[in-house]
Order: structure tokens, then sequence, then C-alpha cells
């Protein structure tokens, strides 16, 4: 016999199981539920844009990149491993974003997740690094939300908040 539990939103709840055949044989159980988003972001400011977190964890773009391939950046510890899928519901043109997989000194491992295929976290990858770069030649100014989201799978499902939107991110 088994118990399945499933998650309706993130947040933190208790689980508790009473015996029908035993009425003094109780046990609640903590459970959590995160995001789907495995991305971890904030404010940052850095190479002429400035990303700060809107009430519903999306992020507002602002400022004229200095370069092309030039931005914002947020490294955290790898939550996952394996295939991966980085979608990006809402965008600002003109800017791109992807995430790259780093090991235990920052070297890359593997080619960088860009939206639209699903992509692979290989073994040996000790963080990961979210990256919102100029694509533009020339850059021009910027305003704007984006949407963005790092998921286990090769399925992107609807955009959610990440866990951590408090990470303070730069170069």
């Amino acid at each position: 016999m088994g118990i399945s539990v499933t998650g309706v939103k993130p947040g933190n709840t208790t689980v508790t199981i009473n015996s029908k055949t035993s009425p003094n044989i109780s046990k609640r159980i903590p459970v959590t539920v995160k995001s789907r988003n495995l991305l971890s972001y904030g404010p940052a400011s850095a190479n002429g844009l400035t990303a700060t977190v809107n009430s519903d964890g999306s992020l507002h773009v602002t400022g004229t990149a200095s370069r092309q391939w030039a931005g914002l950046s947020w490294t955290f510890p790898c939550p996952v491993h394996g295939a991966v899928t980085l979608s990006r519901p809402t965008s600002i043109d003109g800017l791109t974003v992807s995430v790259k997989c780093l090991d235990a000194k920052g070297g890359q491992l593997g080619a960088q997740i860009n939206t639209g295929n699903a992509g692979t976290v290989p073994a040996g990858t000790v963080s990961l690094r979210f990256e919102i770069l100029a694509t533009e030649v020339k850059p021009t100014m910027k305003n704007g939300d984006i949407r963005v989201q790092l998921e286990s799978g090769d399925t992107a499902h609807d955009w959610m908040k990440p866990d951590n939107t408090s990470l303070k991110g730069g170069v």
C-alpha cells in the first residue's frame, strides 16, 4: 500500500496520516512543495543593465548594455542533473537568456542551455550560471519584463516563480 501526495502550489504544509484500524496511531509528516522553476535570481546591476524582481517573481530589466554579449548573470548551486528545458514565455527584444553548467573550479561543462531545446546538465556540474545578455551589435535601451524557467525534463510547462528571487546578481 502506498500513499501519493500531489502538491498544488509551492509552500510548506503537514500531511497527517491516521490509522483506520488503530485510532491511537497517527503520523504527521512535514511536506515542502517547491517550484518547478529551478532558476535562482534577484536584483542585479552590471554592464549598463539593471534587473529588479516584480511582485509576481518575474524580472524587470532596464538600461542599455555596454556592448554586445554583455549583461547580467546569477550563479547558484546546481539543483538537478540530467535533462532540462529552458523556456522564456515573455522576452525583451535584443536580449537572450541561457544557462551554463559549471564545475567546481567555475569552468563550463558541456554546451550552454538555450531556450527552445531540451538540454542536459552533465554529471560533475556543481553550479549553474543564468545569463541575460545583449544580442544587438549596438545595444539599445531596454525597459521590460521577462519570465524565464528552467525545469527538469524535456517539456516546458506554465511559468512559475522560482523559489529564490533574492539572489544578488551581476557579472
